[in-house]
């Protein structure tokens, strides 16, 4: 059998780990573990993995590796996958017989959050994988857009709790749906890691989600992606009047996380090619942190204008539930309708 594709993480924070089996997602493997060995004898195959590994490592901009090792009878290819930094996310790596014929690699793309400025940025790799048109592909957008192509799965509470809490060294996989902008749905394995981190010797410290996303096949033929409708998602939808939508906030940043359904027009909402940042009016700043406080003792409402699409303040009235993310991690399950009149 014709060896598979290795998918290595390097995201940083913890030993290069397998996470990618050929098309089968793997649980941040240590690569001495899948890699058996016996009990005073060399693995050859490991060593020529890690030894590449760290060769890639050192420097992630050379050139894919393709070439035979040292006793002639293997060949090693790796090619590096960095985010849009140009920082080695993950290593795509093959060892096989000189003899074997190279197996077709899966789509790969590397990203990463700050998750304390609340913005994403995705590779060239990523953008090809969801299928966005060249036009539309922007270096940095809001948070909230990273998830504006992808069905989450039961799993979604658990997600959504790390990023409010933000905790370096948290790391996060699952198998989710893409909706590819050409309307294609595949499967894909995130694997992803929260690092504390200095942009500049000078800047203050952020947190930042580093993770890749694996394409693993048409989302039909693999089980563990999302089903079409989740049972709690029916409930909530079920609720939905006309022109209301839902929204999951993070209470502390006053930051959207994602939309549960589908998003309100007309509102600058994920940064995107053309639109303008998202924003609260500074004016209702305070009104927004007072209701985001009073949610432990009761659920709010209040008018909040926010930034439009056309660059104008749009009132939006807000009616806000406290929703568990998981057992200790609370948000907003915020229901968003037009206001009937604009404050002055």
């Amino acid at each position: 059998m014709t060896p598979e594709w290795l998918l290595i993480d390097t995201f940083g924070g913890a030993e290069p780990a397998l996470i990618g089996l050929g098309s089968t997602p793997k649980p941040f493997v240590a690569l001495d573990r899948h890699f058996k060995t016996r009990r005073g004898q060399r693995n050859r195959s490991l060593d020529d993995i890690r030894s590449t590994v760290l060769e890639v490592m050192a420097d992630p901009h050379d050139r894919p590796i393709d070439r035979t090792t040292d006793d002639g009878d293997h060949r090693i290819v790796a090619v590096p996958l960095l985010n849009s930094e140009g920082r080695l996310h993950a290593i795509h790596l093959w060892r096989g017989g000189v003899s074997d014929e190279l197996p077709r690699r899966d789509p790969v793309g590397a990203w990463h959050f700050n998750l304390t400025a609340g913005t994403a940025s995705g590779s060239e790799d990523l953008f090809d994988l969801y299928g966005v048109a060249p036009e539309d592909r922007r270096s940095e957008a809001a948070l909230s857009g990273a998830f504006n192509r992808l069905v989450t799965n039961h799993d979604e509470g658990q997600a959504l709790a790390k990023i409010v809490q933000s905790e370096p060294g948290t790391e996060h996989q699952a198998v989710w749906k893409v909706r590819r902008d050409d309307g294609v749905e595949r499967a894909a394995h995130f694997s992803c890691r929260m690092l504390d981190e200095r942009p500049q010797p000078d800047a203050p410290r952020v947190v930042i989600l580093r993770g890749v996303t694996h394409d693993i096949g048409p989302a039909e033929h693999v089980s563990s992606a999302p089903p079409p409708v989740i049972l709690e998602h029916r409930v909530l939808d079920a609720v939905l009047a006309p022109g209301h939508y839902h929204a999951y906030v993070d209470l502390k940043r006053l930051a959207l996380i994602k939309w549960r359904n589908q998003p309100m027009p007309g509102i600058a909402w994920g940064n995107a090619v053309g639109e303008p940042k998202p924003a609260i009016h500074p004016d209702d700043l305070p009104l927004a942190r007072a209701m985001a406080k009073d949610l432990a003792h009761r659920k709010v409402e209040g008018v909040i204008r926010c930034r439009g699409l056309d660059g104008a303040w749009k009132p939006l009235h807000l009616s806000v539930a406290l929703m568990a993310f998981d057992e200790s991690t609370h948000g907003g399950l915020v229901t968003v309708t037009e206001a009937p009149t604009v404050r002055e």
